[in-house]
């Protein structure tokens, strides 16, 4: 079964945007676990422009199912999450400037310094995903790193995915097998929306996660939050 890890940067970026503490980031986390989600993601960037650093901090002992940080392991980040002791970090190459995580990593030309942050992390138990594209080059690379996963960047996907589901799969599909070839656990994410989740799921059963985000958050817009999650999970819930 795939579980559903919700993403609740845009809340963040939501509260942001006018100061204060409205709407509650801790107390939408609370209440998305209570919905049913499995699991909490949070991606705090070095400028703060949405979760901060102090937000980490503060859920963490409120997280009761999964608690997945994700963020470009430069020092700063490497410190927050070594003191905060999530289940899952996430490696992701994203840049300083980026408006969202754009690509995944380069594995083989970073080998080195992913090996030593899958080390770094296992050594306070902590659970490594490094962020790739579809390539299973990658999936391979990521295995020889000592990495317990891969989360397949799935935007290209979510923007074939009207043109063709198939066409749009097909280079997802041959890097999950080669993930699971390696032993490697499968999480998925970015993009992905209630038009294309089922889809990606049923055909990727294996798939042990996926972080959404953008998506979940717009659509509770319109449905509520409490609607929109119980939603997705019947999505991720496909093939239970």
């Amino acid at each position: 079964m795939t579980r559903l890890s919700v993403n609740i940067n845009k809340i963040a970026t939501l509260r942001n945007a006018r100061g204060g503490n409205v709407p509650d980031v801790e107390k939408a986390a609370v209440d998305i676990e209570r919905f049913g989600a499995e699991g909490i993601t949070v991606h705090p960037r070095p400028d703060e422009r949405h979760i901060r650093y102090s937000d980490v901090r503060l859920l963490r002992p409120l997280v009761k199912t999964e608690f997945n940080i994700e963020g470009n392991p430069e020092p700063a980040f490497r410190e927050l999450v070594l003191e905060v002791v999530p289940d899952q970090v996430t490696l992701v190459p994203d840049a300083h400037d980026a408006i969202t995580s754009n690509a995944g990593w380069d594995v083989p030309a970073h080998s080195e310094f992913l090996s030593e942050m899958c080390s770094l992390f296992h050594s306070k138990g902590i659970r490594v995903s490094i962020f790739i594209d579809p390539v299973p080059e990658m999936a391979r690379a990521a295995a020889g790193c000592g990495a317990d996963r891969v989360e397949l960047y799935t935007a290209g996907y979510a923007f074939d995915y009207p043109s063709g589901p198939e066409a749009a799969l097909a280079p997802y599909l041959a890097t999950a097998r080669a993930a699971r070839d390696c032993g490697l656990g499968l999480n998925a994410g970015h993009d992905l929306s209630l038009e294309n989740l089922e889809y990606f799921v049923r055909n990727i059963p294996w798939t042990d996660e996926v972080s959404i985000g953008h998506a979940l958050i717009s659509d509770a817009l319109y449905m509520g939050l409490e609607n929109t999650v119980k939603e997705y999970l019947r999505l991720t819930h496909a093939n239970k």
